[in-house]
């Protein structure tokens, strides 16, 4: 039990005016309020530097996978595409960077319930555009796979469309699956947080009434 939650049980047994209680409980929705946007904004920039290790790691240790890469990114499109996801991913971690300023300096019960609520749209709409463009992603690599990679080209050329509908049917079932894991881990890591986000909001929304 930690100190909010004894103070609230003490609250309970005693008799002190709603103003008193709403002055004491404040401060440590605050506090804990302004430490889980904190962490949040540290996991971004952590997740950052891990999607840009995964995809620069292979690319100075394996020739296949650089020979790859120099194809798909000859097409100003994918560059495009990529400075975009790395842009939106940026704009992320300065909106969440701003939200746990504003928390940090926020003394008013109202301004910190705008300040939570502000953070949970900008995690939910994060999550949901990094699941839109895996699926983006996906589609995009095997079109250049059918284009570009020998094999699929020979597959193809041998199976003709029935080989064409098993490699969508495949791509659609992996995709699905790879969609599903991503979603899995950002409901275990952000959701948890934003669970506990959402209790302090209900909380001050108690000291409102």
């Amino acid at each position: 039990m930690d100190g909010l939650d004894l103070l609230k049980k003490d609250w309970n047994k005693q008799e002190v005016s709603s103003k008193l209680s709403a002055k004491d409980i404040l401060p440590m929705l605050h506090k804990k309020s302004s430490s889980i946007v904190k962490l949040l904004f540290y996991i971004s920039v952590a997740e950052l530097f891990f999607w840009i290790l995964v995809n620069s790691i292979p690319y100075f240790v394996s020739d296949t996978y650089k020979a790859r890469l120099d194809t798909v990114y000859s097409d100003t499109l994918m560059v495009g595409l990529t400075i975009f996801g790395y842009a939106v991913i940026l704009l992320f971690i300065y909106l969440l960077y701003k939200s746990y300023k504003s928390i940090s300096v926020t003394d008013n019960a109202k301004r910190l319930m705008k300040s939570i609520i502000r953070t949970r749209k900008i995690i939910k709409y994060y999550v949901l555009y990094n699941l839109i463009m895996v699926g983006i992603s996906m589609i995009i690599g095997v079109y250049y796979s059918f284009h570009t990679d020998p094999n699929a080209i020979e597959f193809l050329e041998n199976t003709g469309d029935k080989g064409m509908m098993i490699l969508i049917a495949v791509t659609a079932v992996f995709t699905g699956i790879l969609i599903l894991v991503i979603w899995l881990f950002y409901r275990l890591i952000y959701g948890l947080l934003l669970k506990r986000l959402n209790k302090n909001y209900k909380e001050l929304k108690k000291l409102e009434v």
